[in-house]
């Protein structure tokens, strides 16, 4: 079973999010908004199906890496989230919540051995109609 298929995103926490990606756009060119830059890419194996990376800024009081206390978070997109997950409880790897799906795909995050926050994703561009995977 394929699992990781790509970065799907960098995530970080910093004392104003508004100025650092003021600070990106101006020094590096990052096509940045509120929500951090979105860049899109062509999949190798089909050059027909688009990808993203994301890359945003977080303040640095956000609950959201939780349970994690480090100040980053790597999201990975991944196929067929369900029965990863399904492997990931098998080998016995921290899942912190349940799966939830939004319109833009599927995310569950998990724990790695030193406590880094990972957050899986499956893309829509990986779903049917259902929720389900193709």
């Amino acid at each position: 079973m394929k699992k990781v298929t790509g970065l799907g995103g960098v995530f970080f926490k910093c004392d104003n999010p508004q100025s650092m990606n003021e600070w990106y756009a101006k020094n590096l060119g990052l096509p940045t908004s509120e929500y951090g830059a979105t860049f899109e890419w062509r999949q190798a194996d089909n050059p027909t199906k688009k990808g993203s990376t994301a890359w945003c800024t977080f303040p640095k009081d956000t609950q959201y890496f939780n349970p994690s206390a480090k100040p980053f978070m790597i999201n990975y997109r991944v196929e067929n989230i369900v029965a990863l997950v399904d492997e990931l409880r098998k080998e016995n790897v921290t899942i912190v919540d349940e799966i939830v799906a939004y319109e833009y795909g599927k995310f569950v995050h998990i724990l790695d051995p030193e406590g880094n926050i990972i957050e899986l994703w499956e893309p829509m561009d990986n779903l049917d109609e259902d929720n389900q995977a193709v």
